[in-house]
């Protein structure tokens, strides 16, 4: 079972739906791909169509011990998922006075580590507890990069604290990539700013670039990914041939 964490501390980059359009194209392909939602908003259980008002138990019952991980895990279209509710919230409080808090959600996945091939884990908007779990319990990293300027810094703090797990619980934790979401080619701007990011943290901008496009906006609701509601979509047809890339790069 391989874990990639796809994680940003900057909000609205696309994590949650570089995770669902990455996992559905995964699984697509024949892999057994685990979604985990690491974050409170819970935004992937909702786009997965699940109410994370009425989840119970949830992640947050299995990052404390109350339930066992199998227990939880509900079906998702062609994946799975570990849900979130905003519970989850209080597991980081918890967490916090807890030995070995960096390595709860690795233990959560270690049960269940014979029936995936794929983890993907939605990190929280942070760097927080949640987000170093997530980190911690993952062989990888992706990065979901909005090209403009606030999101490249994001990418800059982001790999200072994957610099922090290797020293501290993930000696030989990876970083496979940028995902460039929400391209607009008209302009030139996202194209410098992809250019500098590789240039500047030597970090691999994973082609092809996912463009914008409102179907990202309207899967959610049908509780479906973009593969499923828009099939066809350019949107959909990246996240495909990013699962290829991903794959292959997992095998190298």
């Amino acid at each position: 079972m391989t874990v990639i964490a796809v994680a940003n501390q900057k909000g609205g980059v696309g994590k949650t739906t570089t995770t669902h359009s990455l996992g559905d194209a995964l699984a697509a392909d024949g892999a057994r791909v685990l979604l985990v939602d690491l974050d409170p908003q819970a935004c992937l259980t909702y786009a997965a169509g699940l109410d994370p008002e009425s989840i119970e138990p949830s992640l947050h019952d299995v990052l404390l011990g109350r339930a066992d991980t199998a227990a939880v895990v509900r079906s998702a279209g062609r994946c799975s998922l570990l849900p979130a509710s905003i519970d989850l919230a209080g597991s980081e409080v918890v967490l916090a006075t807890k030995v070995g808090r960096e390595h709860a959600l690795a233990r959560a996945l270690a049960p269940v580590k014979d029936e995936f091939d794929i983890v993907l884990v939605d990190c929280p908007p942070s760097l927080g507890i949640l987000t170093i779990n997530g980190l911690t319990a993952a062989d990888a990293v992706v990065i979901p990069l909005q090209c403009e300027t606030l999101s490249h810094r994001g990418v800059g703090q982001l790999l200072e604290t994957v610099a922090d797990v290797r020293a501290y619980t993930k000696p030989d934790l990876a970083v496979l990539g940028a995902v460039a979401t929400m391209f607009d080619a008209r302009s030139r701007h996202p194209r410098e700013i992809a250019a500098d990011v590789s240039d500047r943290y030597g970090l691999a901008v994973l082609e092809p670039l996912v463009p914008r496009s409102i179907r990202f906006a309207e899967a959610p609701a049908t509780g479906r990914s973009i593969l499923d509601h828009a099939p066809k979509s350019p949107g959909a047809v990246a996240y495909r041939e990013l699962a290829t890339r991903v794959r292959a790069a997992l095998a190298a």
